[in-house]
């Protein structure tokens, strides 16, 4: 009697997906038909070896079009690992509906020398008519996806050119019904007071304080910013249009606010944002010692202000989040920037004839620059301690960058903190030859 033949094990693992979650919660679903497909399959393969792993793979409620899938992640992670033998699905599709996914997936198939069998489609990727039909089974489904893509975007796009609200975050001032938008009365209410109040105000952030001071809460329960009320402004949903890539309809919704109220505030931005384009740009270009160098003892920013009064122009350094919402939303207040950066001044000054400083930046020097001797860079440091006052402001600007990490503001006083590397650039700059040490000796002959 012949012994019968030994066939090696095998291991399946069966993977399952479902684009949308619903009915999932239901006592038998398309995963659990799916999986029961699978694992039939699979036994009636019991003859060739094929077993089925412990732990099953499934994907509810995730699309075929990507990878961003937790089970499938898992899935790669153990073909990886030498876990699984061959990938069990229903149908192809339910794997990946993109080819060029597939084409990624099958290339770690390869060289983990894992197949793949379909249940209700013959194909085996062992072989190279399966790897085929997979590539054009694959392709039609790919096809297929985008066409689905299409036709949605093209619906997307006629139903806004008939004014219909086709979804998304839903105005404050509207609630929906039966697809449809229709005006909340008490919120559609406060939208008019936003567009009345920037006309009166002409200042987003004074609006912001005074609705938090109220108490006034977006449609989702938050506090209004700046950026909030900039964006209802530009929503020109409430004129009773529907926007859709750049281009405005008339919508089926009744509008909120008039074209006259409109107007009168864009009219407004655009006034103002040249001016503040303007004052920006001019701002920009004046030389501030401690740009992006000053900072809170908790972190926060400082960045440069001012204000004029009388014709007279005063400083500050304000905690950047009194850009976004007022200066109510900072525990710290605005500093002047005068004594500020007399003090850090002070400090440069001290450090560039300070002799532990002079020391460590001859030790630092003196091992990439063998060359240069200890007066060449002791001397031009004290010689740039003395001249600082009567350098530029724009190479005092550039100087603090070089020189400085940044500054933080502490109680009764300040702590800076020195770049490493700036100072034996610093001193490289004022060697002897260099043009840093022909404009000194310039600087000291004026």
């Amino acid at each position: 009697m012949n012994a019968p033949l030994l066939v090696a094990p095998r291991r399946c693992a069966v993977y399952c997906r479902v684009s949308s979650d619903e009915r999932l919660d239901q006592s038998f679903n398309s995963i659990d038909a799916q999986k029961e497909a699978g694992h039939a399959f699979i036994k009636s393969q019991g003859h060739e070896g094929w077993i089925a792993v412990a732990d099953d793979y499934d994907d509810g409620g995730y699309s075929g079009g990507n990878m961003e899938r937790p089970a499938l992640r898992r899935l790669m992670a153990d073909i990886q690992a030498g876990k699984i033998d061959i990938i069990v699905v229903y149908k192809i599709d339910r794997l990946s509906r993109s080819l060029a996914d597939f084409a990624r997936m099958v290339d770690v198939f390869d060289r983990h020398r894992v197949s793949f069998s379909a249940v209700t489609q013959q194909i085996n990727s062992a072989t190279s008519m399966g790897r085929l039909m997979l590539n054009v089974l694959l392709s039609f489904a790919q096809f297929e996806r985008e066409v689905t893509s299409e036709r949605i975007r093209d619906k997307i796009a006629a139903s806004k050119a008939k004014g219909m609200w086709m979804g998304g975050p839903l105005p404050l001032g509207y609630d929906v019904r039966d697809r449809m938008l229709v005006v909340n009365e008490t919120e559609a209410a406060l939208v008019r007071r936003i567009f009345a109040d920037f006309v009166a105000m002409r200042s987003a952030t004074l609006m912001v304080k005074a609705y938090v001071t109220e108490g006034v809460a977006t449609k989702r329960g938050k506090s209004f910013t700046k950026q909030t009320i900039y964006k209802m402004l530009n929503n020109r949903v409430y004129l009773g249009e529907i926007v859709h890539k750049g281009q405005s309809f008339t919508g089926q919704h009744p509008a909120i606010i008039t074209p006259a109220q409109w107007d009168a505030v864009h009219a407004l931005i655009a006034t103002d944002g040249v001016e503040r384009r303007r004052e920006t740009h001019a701002r920009m270009r004046e030389p501030v010692l401690l740009r992006g160098l000053l900072f809170t003892p908790d972190g926060e920013r400082l960045v440069p202000s001012y204000t004029v009064k009388r014709d007279k122009t005063y400083r500050y350094y304000t905690p950047v989040k009194h850009r976004r919402f007022g200066s109510w939303a900072s525990q710290h207040g605005s500093l002047p920037a005068g004594p500020i950066e007399a003090l850090v001044v002070e400090q440069i000054i001290a450090a560039l004839s300070a002799p532990h400083v002079v020391q460590s930046v001859w030790d630092r020097i003196r091992e990439t620059h063998p060359e240069m001797s200890e007066a060449e860079v002791v001397l031009p440091m004290r010689r740039l301690a003395t001249m600082w006052p009567q350098l530029f402001p724009a190479e005092q600007c550039r100087l603090a960058q070089l020189l400085i990490e940044r500054v933080v503001i502490a109680d009764g006083g300040l702590e800076v903190f020195w770049r490493d590397q700036g100072w034996p650039e610093l001193a490289a700059e004022l060697a002897p030859g260099t043009i840093g040490a022909e404009l000194q000796e310039l600087e000291e002959t004026l």
